[in-house]
């Protein structure tokens, strides 16, 4: 197993902003990019941000563009994702992933490694 450690999450308001932090795998793994996803109760899981590891190009779901920005840190092996302007319908469970082949990075099966999620709760 690849450790992805999430952390950030929490209870806000709506308004509120988040940062969202997702640490690994090891520098030695070929990673091809890093995404985020969330699931609701009684929902699939879906897509929500991604950011290819080399050149940054960055992906995300038409319901997020302008409040969340998904960005990296070589060095430390880590992926963020800014949460502003938050509404209670992001609330859900937030996963990081790791990709190791290139594809369709919105597709959640193009993902081999994923974390153990991290909860954000946004109260109205």
């Amino acid at each position: 197993q690849v450790p992805l450690v999430e952390s950030g999450g929490g209870l806000v308001q709506a308004g509120d902003s988040l940062r969202l932090s997702c640490a690994g795998p090891g520098r030695s793994f070929n990673r091809i990019a890093m995404g985020w996803f969330r699931q609701a109760p009684g929902k699939e899981r879906e897509f929500v941000a991604a950011i290819r590891w080399s050149g940054g190009t960055t992906y995300y779901v038409n319901s997020v563009k302008g409040r969340f920005t998904i960005s990296r840190d070589n060095a430390k092996n880590t992926v963020y994702l800014q949460m502003n302007s938050l509404k209670p319908d992001d609330t859900a469970v937030y996963y990081c992933a790791t990709a190791i082949r290139d594809g369709a990075l919105m597709d959640l099966n193009q993902y081999s490694f994923w974390g153990q999620g991290t909860q954000v709760t946004v109260s109205s």
